[in-house]
């Protein structure tokens, strides 16, 4: 049994952690709650209906969990984002570099001014690789729903994204 929680552990852990650092935009907290979840996961593994992935179901308790930590801080951590978001990809210079960067930063700007369950839609499917029935198991949403949205909020991105590049060059 211990194995399988090892090996449960190992296979998910960057998932988890990347979905709760989307979150909560702090290393440590995500760090503590991915740690929390796989606890809860070990002892409510009787709970587990094989009903969805097991990435699903730990993202679900993963999302109780920073609920549950909302409620006890009764405010909404913002933190500025910074390279631990994941990799930008090998670019050919440092300049390359800085603008996938800076392109990045400014997407995740525009998705954390987005309501919550579009927000938490919009982190799992670029974080998690989930597929949209997955995504839509964890938020308590529709397939269609979780399609629909994902796709007009991708276009608003899109667009609010060129605005703001646009209002920049005139400047």
């Amino acid at each position: 049994m211990e194995q399988d929680n090892e090996k449960v552990y190992e296979k998910y852990y960057k998932e988890v952690f990347q979905y709760l650092f989307c979150l909560c935009h702090d290393k440590a907290l995500a760090e503590d709650l991915t740690q929390e979840t796989f606890i809860c996961a070990t002892f409510g593994i009787n709970k587990f209906r094989n009903d969805c992935k097991m990435e699903v179901w730990l993202c679900q308790i993963a999302k109780n969990l920073w609920n549950k930590e909302l409620k006890r801080q009764k405010k909404y951590v913002t933190v500025s984002m910074d390279s631990e978001i994941g990799e930008i990809g090998v670019s050919n210079s440092m300049e390359d570099e800085f603008i996938e960067r800076e392109k990045r930063i400014e997407l995740y700007k525009q998705i954390d001014k987005l309501d919550s369950p579009t927000k938490e839609l919009m982190y799992l499917k670029l974080t998690t690789g989930f597929n949209f029935i997955e995504i839509g198991q964890v938020l308590g949403k529709s397939e269609p729903w979780t399609r629909v949205t994902y796709y007009r909020t991708k276009q608003k991105l899109i667009e609010n994204i060129r605005k703001e590049e646009e209002e920049n060059e005139t400047k």
